[in-house]
């Protein structure tokens, strides 16, 4: 158990200062009281007077306090942290940051895609311990090795290029330092695994692989890019990046290096590209190290249990009200609050606290009996469990999130939809809020409804900015929203070019109908004409067609005397 806001906790000081200060007052009072009269003419003249009447009252009170304190703190169960013999095996990932991982070949970009599939490897290691070493020009140990996930994925989403200043690729200082960064357990397995675009600008990687292969380690390279090569982006987003010539630097994958230097390292290499057979294909080859028995450290996630707490200060309230500071002569004889009357009304309370808190509970067993038949893969019996859940309270928002998940392994997604939009808007916790929208945001993804995926996904992001997997949604989403705007608008081009071509043709053929009636009606005239014509206008037509002839013959003649001119070409 612990307490998401134990800041809280400090307001219980109050408590013991209370109850100083109302005894102290009691006591000033029993000593004005005794100038009054003597203690026995006291009790015969206050006979209805109770004494352990208003101490009930104020403890009662004292315990709503308690329990207003302790929801402040949120209180949180259901996690245990316990340390657990398990086979697995070591893995230290090498990361490059230089800013060629800028370069967007690879979708979103070379750094977010290796991002994403070490994010999604750790998601798959149960009993592995796990290192994360950044490097570019220089090399350091971003996450020492360990069985921690949660922080392995948090040091993951936070890697970016400014991490190193000096930059560059080093591959033979990232193996080095992931070789000293294993544990001395002999016989484990022990993966180190370089995530590239293969630019080494220093040398020395094969040789690097060659040492922690003797070690007793296996090297395997992950080539992320393509041969072809892409412009590397600017950090600032302004243009790519220049060499001294003024050229734009072109980034490509060096597949060859990638190879030798995962054999020399006795592993694998592995190109990445816009699929999960990447991180399939490795995960397939660690599968292959040999497993050992180590200690790891096992954290589950927290549930909120203030709700059963503000049930039972409304419950101490109510009795408070219900209890009067005098004694009542008609229920005087039941003497709850004497002697053996104490122990009754303590058995009744204990009674009622505890049928509060099962009814309070009693929809998180159903929520338990579903998610144990999820797990089943009986989405059918897990539905049902999430529904009765909802009878029980409908404002449980994990329940409406569960029915949704079952209800989407359905195939039910218009149903699921509107759950996640429940769950939504019950829910008060960001983190859980912003897996609500990106589980929408994947159903519209799914649906091809890319507007509505990123809006979803930016309301995820909203509140948790540090999600990577829904950022590459986003822009993958982003992206075919584009495609799917340039084919509607191609496609309404090719519409309207066809339009335009048909109503061309059809103008083309009517003018070429009018030209060859036009010229049908020129040849009959022209036929008149020349029927008409006189033998005299005969000759001197064809005199002068020949002489027009001859005059062409001399001009093409001349033409081809006269020496052709040269055009130079442009030398590069």
């Amino acid at each position: 158990m612990r307490f998401a806001d134990p800041i809280y906790l400090y307001l219980l000081l109050t408590i013991p200062i209370i109850a100083i200060v109302r005894y102290w007052v009691a006591r000033q009072r029993r000593k004005r009281l005794r100038l009054f009269a003597q203690p026995e003419m006291m009790k015969k003249l206050s006979v209805d007077v109770s004494r352990v009447r208003p101490e009930v009252k104020f403890w009662l009170l004292q315990t709503v306090l308690l329990l207003l304190i302790l929801m402040l703190a949120r209180p949180q169960l259901g996690t245990r942290i316990t340390h657990e013999k398990r086979k697995g095996i070591e893995t230290i990932i090498a990361m490059d940051i230089s800013n060629s991982m800028l370069a967007n070949d690879v979708e979103p970009s070379r750094l977010d895609r290796a991002k994403m599939m070490v994010s999604n490897m750790v998601d798959h290691f149960t009993d592995d311990k796990i290192g994360l070493i950044v490097f570019a020009g220089d090399a350091f140990v971003q996450l020492p090795i360990t069985s921690d996930y949660v922080s392995a994925k948090m040091f993951m989403s936070n890697i970016t290029p400014s991490l190193i200043a000096m930059q560059g690729t080093d591959i033979a200082l990232a193996i080095r330092n992931a070789t000293n960064s294993f544990t001395n357990q002999q016989g484990i397995g022990k993966a180190i695994v370089v995530i590239t675009d293969g630019e080494d600008h220093e040398g020395g990687a094969m040789e690097a692989a060659k040492e922690a292969k003797k070690k007793g380690m296996r090297v395997y390279v992950l080539g992320i890019g393509s041969t072809k090569g892409a412009p590397i982006p600017r950090p600032d987003g302004n243009g790519y990046m220049q060499d001294n010539t003024g050229n734009t630097v072109m980034s490509a994958l060096n597949e060859q290096m990638c190879r030798q230097i995962a054999e020399a390292g006795g592993g694998a290499y592995i190109h990445v590209e816009n699929n999960s057979n990447a991180q399939q294909q490795l995960e397939d080859q660690l599968d292959k190290l040999a497993k050992q028995e180590t200690m790891s450290t096992i954290y589950s996630d927290f549930d909120e249990q203030f709700q059963a707490f503000a049930i039972l200060a409304i419950l101490m309230l109510i009795i408070e009200i219900f209890v009067l500071e005098r004694q009542n002569q008609m229920i005087g004889r039941m003497r709850f609050f004497q002697r053996k009357g104490k122990t009754t009304i303590m058995f009744i309370m204990l009674m009622a606290m505890a049928s509060t808190t099962a009814l309070a509970q009693s929809d998180r067993l159903e929520i338990r009996k579903g998610n144990k038949e999820f797990r089943a893969g009986n989405n059918q019996q897990a539905e049902v469990a999430y529904r009765k859940s909802i009878e029980r309270n409908k404002a449980n928002a994990e329940a409406h999130f569960n029915l949704g998940n079952a209800l989407l392994a359905q195939g039910k997604d218009s149903a699921a939809i509107e759950e996640y939009q429940t769950a939504a808007d019950l829910q008060k916790v960001p983190m859980r809020k912003a897996q609500i929208y990106h589980n929408i945001g994947v159903v519209c993804q799914s649906k091809k409804l890319y507007q509505d995926a990123i809006n979803h996904y930016k309301k995820a992001l909203r509140l948790n900015p540090h999600d990577n997997m829904t950022r590459y949604n986003l822009e993958l989403c982003k992206r075919e929203a584009k495609k799917q705007q340039q084919n509607q608008q191609n496609q309404q081009n090719q519409q309207n070019k066809q339009n335009k071509q048909d109503k061309d043709k059809q103008n083309k053929d009517q003018k070429d109908k009018q030209k060859q009636q036009k010229q049908n009606e020129d040849k009959q005239k022209e036929q008149q004409e020349r029927n008409k014509m006189s033998r005299d206008n005969a000759e001197q037509l064809l005199n002068a067609a020949i002489q027009q002839e001859k005059n062409t013959n001399d001009k093409i003649k001349k033409a081809m005397r006269q020496p052709a001119s040269r055009k130079l070409e442009k030398n590069w």
